[in-house]
């Protein structure tokens, strides 16, 4: 087996739980090595069933948490790009990335929660337009973190004169992580932009063909594909850390090396260190040794 660089992170979802118990989870991954990157999510109500709990707002949490850890990168799984103008997000990014002295994976995705948009009286486009727009906002965003002055005359979006002062840490700026599995739009703009592509989820042989069709647009832009990384997210059972530990060495076969092991609340004391000692340890020993 060849080696590869395996990368484990950890996500905490921010609905029905509270900020102290997810920092807690935040500052351990802090504390562990392996542990490289943490997550969390962008909305507004709580996913799966009952919208009526708490749900904190993701960049907000993210900039707190930020200031309150050193070493894990970090970022959203994944910002919903309907939810803000794409000029005020490139303002709110680059000051996470100077408060995390240059930590930030943008993550972005196109949106969909029905539920919010309806709610909030926020317009859910077409699924054609809302990639067209990903694919627009994610231009702007970039104008704005490398340009003095941003000038874009796009379809959806506009810049005149725009500044994003002071600049993202990272340079040329933070690494876009996009969500999604689209295989005409979609693929095609994480083709252009992301340096990381995250599954949404589905068999190993969807995960292979998605990658494939990614491949294609890669190709038809003149993009090696070795140069975005493929990404999961795996929603973990404490009672049951064995069954990830079998289980994800699929996945990571079929390309997988970005890996976002999903925490459920309640989360158990010292959790992560389980991960890291029941999961992460044991695959890395056989994958990069």
């Amino acid at each position: 087996m060849s080696k590869k660089h395996l990368s484990f992170g950890i996500k905490t979802a921010p609905q029905n739980t509270t900020y102290e118990d997810m920092l807690r989870v935040w500052q351990e991954a802090d504390e562990i090595p392996v542990i490289e990157h943490a997550w969390l999510f962008d909305h507004f109500t709580p996913l799966g069933g009952d919208p009526t709990g708490p749900c904190l707002e993701g960049w907000s949490l993210l900039a707190a948490y930020a200031a309150l850890t050193k070493r894990v990168r970090l970022g959203l799984m994944v910002t919903g790009n309907t939810y803000r103008h794409p000029a005020v997000l490139a303002n709110i990014a680059a000051t996470v990335d100077i408060i995390s002295h240059g930590r930030l994976d943008f993550g972005i995705g196109a949106g969909w929660n029905e539920f919010e948009h309806t709610t909030y009286g926020i317009p859910l486009y077409k699924p054609g337009e809302r990639i067209r727009r990903l694919g627009e906002a994610c231009e702007v965003i970039k104008l704005l973190w490398t340009e003095t002055v941003a000038d874009f005359d796009g379809k959806y979006y506009q810049l005149k004169g725009a500044r994003c002062e002071p600049k993202p840490v990272q340079k040329p700026f933070p690494p876009f992580v996009i969500g999604g599995s689209g295989e005409q739009l979609t693929l095609r703009v994480v083709a252009q932009y992301a340096a990381i592509w995250n599954f949404v989820g589905g068999s190993v042989e969807d995960f292979q063909h998605k990658q494939a069709v990614l491949d294609e647009h890669c190709a038809a832009i003149g993009r090696d594909p070795v140069t975005i990384e493929r990404s999961i997210q795996w929603r973990i059972n404490p009672a049951n850390l064995n069954a990830t530990r079998e289980d994800l060495p699929r996945y990571i076969d079929a390309g997988a090396s970005h890996i976002i092991l999903n925490l459920l609340y309640p989360y158990p004391e010292g959790i992560v260190h389980r991960l890291a000692e029941e999961i992460v340890e044991p695959l890395k020993a056989i994958y990069e040794s």
